[in-house]
Formats: C-alpha cells, sequence, structure tokens
C-alpha cells in the first residue's frame, strides 16, 4: 500500500489553516499544521513533509525567513499561500525559492490542483524543481531548462551520466547515496555498468565542477558509504 504524502500546513490564521487541512485530507494527503514560523521549522526537521504550504505574514519569524532557512539544505516543494498580490511579492517569492504562489482569498479547488501538480512534479525526475541554482555566488551554476551547468561563467561538458549524477545529487543536498541508490534514481535499474564505475563517474565529475578535485566542496565523499553534496552557500 502506498504511503500517503505529508503536507506541512504553515497559516497563522486558524479558521484558513483549518480549511486548507480539510480539503488535503479530504484529498487523501496526510498533513501537519504550524501557526509560527519557528514551529513550523521545528516540524519541518521532525516529520519530513513531501510539500510544503507556506504564509508569508507570520509571527515571530517570516515565511520569506522560512522559505529561506529551508532552501539552505532541502529542495522540497513550496507553494506559497498569501495575500500579496503585488506582482514584485510574487516575483520575489519564487526568486527565494517558492515553486508555485497562491494569492487570498483562494479556491480551494484550485489549491488542491496545484498542490497534485507540484508532487507529480516533485516524483517524476531526478532534476530539482528550479530551473536555475548557482552556488558560492555564481561559481557554478545549473540550469535546467537548457541542460547546462557552468563554472565561472564557461559550459561545462558533462556525460549524460555525469549531467544526471550532479542533479540527483543536487536534488537531495546532505542525503548520502549509496552506490546502489545512485545506479537506481539517476542512472535506472538498466544501467549495465558495475557499482564501482559510479566511482569513475563521480571523479570525472569533480574534475570538471570543482577548482580543487582532490579537496572537493561539492561532491563530497562519505567514507564507508558513498556519495553527498555537500552545503555550499
Amino acid at each position: 500500500m502506498n504511503q500517503k504524502k505529508k503536507v506541512l500546513v504553515v497559516e497563522d490564521e486558524v479558521k484558513i489553516a483549518e480549511v486548507v487541512v480539510a480539503y488535503l485530507q479530504n484529498s487523501g494527503y496526510e498533513t501537519v499544521t504550524a501557526y509560527d514560523g519557528l514551529t513550523a521549522l521545528h516540524l519541518f526537521e521532525k516529520e519530513c513533509p513531501d510539500l510544503i504550504i507556506l504564509d508569508l505574514m507570520l509571527p515571530g519569524c517570516t515565511g520569506e525567513e522560512v522559505c529561506k532557512k529551508i532552501r539552505k539544505n532541502s529542495r522540497v516543494p513550496i507553494l506559497m499561500l498569501t495575500a500579496k498580490i503585488e506582482e514584485d511579492d510574487k516575483v520575489d517569492g519564487l526568486n527565494m525559492g517558492a515553486d508555485d504562489y497562491v494569492t487570498k482569498p483562494f479556491s480551494t479547488r484550485e489549491l488542491i490542483a496545484r498542490v497534485g501538480s507540484l508532487m507529480r512534479r516533485s516524483d517524476e525526475g531526478i532534476a530539482p524543481l528550479f530551473q536555475k541554482m548557482s552556488w558560492n555566488h555564481s561559481e557554478l551554476e545549473l540550469d535546467l531548462q537548457a541542460h547546462e551547468v557552468k563554472r565561472d561563467g564557461r559550459t561545462v561538458n558533462l556525460t549524460p551520466n555525469e549531467y544526471k549524477l550532479f542533479c540527483t545529487l543536487v536534488k537531495y543536498p546532505q542525503k548520502t547515496f549509496t552506490r546502489e541508490e545512485l545506479i537506481e534514481v539517476a542512472l535506472g535499474m538498466d544501467y549495465d555498468g558495475f557499482e564501482r564505475t559510479i566511482d569513475s563517474h563521480i571523479k570525472n565529475l569533480r574534475s570538471k565542477i570543482e577548482s580543487d578535485s582532490a579537496n572537493p566542496q561539492y561532491i563530497l565523499t562519505v567514507r564507508g558509504v558513498g556519495y553527498k553534496f555537500g552545503e555550499v552557500d
């Protein structure tokens, strides 16, 4: 039996939160609720939700701050739910890492449809949810739409397998993958190489994206386990 997808609802208006939770549960989702930003961050770490519905105007720690903190180490889909309706507000929200934006008052049917769409996007592939990402003040850049990786502004010529491995590690920062998991998630079970050939792909990937491949900061080795993407600003 498939496990229910879990949604973290972050909304300080209790009645709105209750309506959103009721519709989510009727649609088959498991829910957890936070009424302020600090609680949201705590529940995010504790519950590991599959998606977050995030109000921006929260007491204590704002929705913008919550989004930025979560985006430092997670690509979990974030749908912003807010009364801010100006175009600049929407652009700012998307630029800080939100994946979609719904304004109040809102249609519950539309909200549930957008949640479903984000869930499918998250499940469908290895690619991160952002179209463009960068690290270390754009030292390293990933453009998913162009299927392009750049270092110091220059395109890095990755093989298809190197690109898939890179996208997989980026989507799950700080998660340590075994070689077997990387084959399954990034390359597919039809991949006919041996587990140890992953090491060769990683070595080649490092030589192309790291400033010092002997002391990598992006693709890290977890001794005795496998590899992970480092926490890089």
